[in-house]
């Protein structure tokens, strides 16, 4: 499936609703960026209804990239005994490639 990307910023209830899940799927990922179904007609009234700027798919997984590296940088950061077990920290965050 092709799809388009725009950043748009969350703003809790009602920024993407169920009607909106029974048009069409929405994926969100770090920064910002939401992943939409390429020639959607009810996507594109979507990201005019959140105020959503349309970005390539590069320019989208930059964000996202410097969005995962500055949560790696904040986990390498924690302390040696903050990072094993059952941490409440999790996994070190890892890469994420759009598709």
């Amino acid at each position: 499936m092709a799809y388009k990307y725009c950043v748009a910023e969350n703003w809790g209830l009602g920024f993407f609703t169920v009607e909106d899940s029974l048009n069409f799927k929405i994926s969100g990922f770090p920064g910002n960026v939401w992943q939409l179904p390429a020639n959607n007609r009810d996507a594109n009234l979507w990201v005019n209804k959140v105020a959503g700027i349309w970005k390539t798919k590069e320019e989208a997984q930059a964000i996202v990239d410097a969005e995962v590296a500055k949560a790696q940088a904040t986990w390498d950061s924690l302390p040696a005994e903050q990072k094993t077990g059952v941490s409440p920290y999790g996994p070190r965050p890892s890469a994420i490639t759009l598709e």
